[in-house]
């Protein structure tokens, strides 16, 4: 062999570590899209990484993850989906709700797409079934408009004498509409009525509870959002200014001086989706992940709000309450 061609293949022989440690070190990159601001949603990030980390996955150790925060702009959501698209993540967590988890469905046939959602995936159209999610979709659902039945019903007990509740929805969000139906259904049902306010913006919500304060309606349900979640201090604030009695969908609400909340646990669905997310990493298809459906439901009350808005909480409602704030 000459000279010149056994430097040529010991250099090449050389070059083969070199590739493979390159190729060890290659990390998947997962792509997390969701409508809200990273500010006021990092306990759900923190949750989502508590999932990832159940199956052995952690940011900047042996992953890495691409954020797209929408900043309460629903309209960016699908733009955002095809952005992580085009950088050919390994999977996408729709961490933040229906249009979110709609708008990466939309994007994308082939990349996994993990989910939360409070609507029913079924019948939204991102899963054929939740058994069998077939495709390349799935994740979690919250069952938000369900528990809306509910939410009125403790309001009830709370305010036995109130005939005419209100409901604070989101107009961009993909599931108000089935959610206003429950609720609607749900006060006919026990002989109430139910006002619906809309908000999408910070002005909106002011314009909203002066409304309420004008009208004789006795109490109100926000809605299950993650525009409002991003808002948790000022709707708080504009109910205790109002003196308005409020059920929240999550206890972050009442922690923050809310009154009321009912609900599944959006830290333990994060959890989930951080989970599913991993499992996908290790080479599990979505088709054959079922839909989780939430089991976790929290009914938190806040006595110190109540004493100051002058309400009264019967002991049968303290006495079902998972927590008790004092």
């Amino acid at each position: 062999m000459k000279r010149r061609e056994f430097i040529t293949l010991l250099g090449g022989a050389a070059a083969w570590p070199l590739a493979a440690r390159a190729q060890q070190a290659a990390i998947p990159v997962v792509g997390y899209l969701s409508p809200g601001v990273p500010g006021t949603l990092a306990y759900l990030v923190a949750a989502f990484h508590r999932g990832l980390s159940e199956v052995g996955y952690v940011e900047g150790k042996n992953l890495a993850i691409e954020y797209r925060w929408a900043q309460n702009d629903y309209a960016r959501l699908p733009e955002l989906a095809a952005d992580l698209v085009s950088r050919r993540v390994a999977v996408i967590a729709a961490v933040g709700g229906t249009s979110a988890a709609l708008a990466a469905k939309a994007a994308t046939t082939t990349i996994p797409i993990v989910f939360t959602t409070g609507s029913d995936p079924v019948q939204i159209g991102l899963v054929a079934s939740l058994n069998r999610p077939s495709g390349n979709v799935t994740g979690i659902g919250a069952m938000q408009v369900e528990a809306q039945e509910k939410r009125l019903g403790l309001l009830h007990e709370l305010l036995p004498a109130t005939t005419r509740f209100a409901v604070l929805v989101n107009p961009n969000n993909q599931m108000t509409d089935s959610l206003v139906i429950n609720t609607r259904a749900a006060a006919t049902s026990i002989g109430q009525q139910v006002e619906v306010f809309a908000a999408s913006t910070s002005r909106d919500i002011d314009t909203a509870f002066a409304s309420l304060a004008q009208q004789p309606v006795g109490a109100l349900l926000v809605s299950p959002d993650t525009l409002f979640d991003n808002r948790r201090a000022h709707l708080v604030t504009l109910a205790a200014r109002h003196a308005v009695p409020v059920i929240y969908p999550f206890r972050e609400f009442v922690e923050a001086g809310g009154l009321m909340s009912y609900g599944t646990s959006f830290t333990d669905i994060a959890r989930l989706a951080g989970m599913y997310t991993a499992r996908v990493l290790k080479g599990e298809k979505p088709a054959d992940l079922p839909v989780l459906r939430a089991t976790k439901f929290e009914f938190v009350v806040n006595l110190q709000t109540a004493k100051m808005i002058g309400i009264t909480v019967p002991p049968t409602l303290l006495a079902i309450a998972d927590e008790v704030i004092e």
